[in-house]
């Protein structure tokens, strides 16, 4: 079980899953109007609405109102790429993230830009917690993911499903602006300090860098900011 404190991820689960939100605390005064759509979304789905006791040490404000939901079920990665290798289309691949907030970020920015999955590999890397829930406020409940312990086996599944599978790296000697839009890629980011492990890299079809305008005062990006730029790229 999560437990849920952004309003937006509680009513993208109420709407995707209802059957898998437990139960709705909120405070005495109801909450903003996010908490109040997810209160009215919850009611019509029959979902326990609790209120939360005002105590005496919380005068002034009201404590934080939450949703307890089952977690999202990973997918396998067949049925994350079933017919996705003919056309255009993108796909991300997460080595070895291990900061939740990116996770959370990648997957809002998967959601906003229409990526049709994300593989993960379970060790070395952040779970999927109530924190990436609420970082992706309603991301992952749009995004399938599949969740494998051999991402680079995974990698070679989906290579064996038509699609091409693309690194980021700042050694990469292509600039991702460079590249091909018109087929199906998987987007492989790494690890927020190491990147991508080398034997991920070397599965990689492609290497792409973000690169810095000249003169530039800053010379990098953190992973989840790296990340919108090379979906946004790769998706124009």
């Amino acid at each position: 079980m999560l437990e849920l404190r952004n309003p937006h991820s509680v009513l993208a689960a109420l709407e995707a899953r209802p059957g898998d939100v437990k139960s709705l605390q909120l405070p005495p005064g109801g909450g903003g109007a996010a908490w109040q759509a997810a209160q009215a979304a919850a009611e019509v789905a029959g979902v326990t609405v609790g209120r939360l006791e005002q105590r005496s040490g919380d005068r002034g404000r009201e404590r934080g109102a939450s949703a307890t939901v089952v977690e999202r079920s990973a997918v396998p990665v067949e049925e994350l790429v079933a017919g996705g290798g003919s056309g255009r289309g993108l796909w991300l691949a997460l080595d070895s993230l291990q900061d939740p907030q990116n996770v959370g970020a990648i997957f809002r920015l998967a959601a906003f830009f229409g990526v049709r999955g994300v593989v993960m590999g379970k060790d070395r890397a952040a779970p999927m917690s109530g924190t990436v829930y609420d970082v992706a406020s309603g991301g992952v409940e749009a995004v399938p993911f599949a969740m494998e312990t051999n991402l680079h086996r995974a990698l070679e599944r989906m290579r064996d499903a038509g699609l091409w599978v693309i690194g980021s790296s700042e050694h990469a000697e292509r600039s991702v602006y460079e590249v091909d839009t018109d087929r199906a890629w998987v987007l492989v980011v790494g690890n927020e300090e190491q990147g991508m492990r080398p034997r991920i890299r070397d599965a990689c079809d492609e290497l792409v860098a973000v690169r810095a305008a000249a003169g530039a005062g800053v010379t990098s990006l953190n992973v989840a900011s790296a990340t919108a730029v090379l979906i946004s790229a790769l998706s124009r």
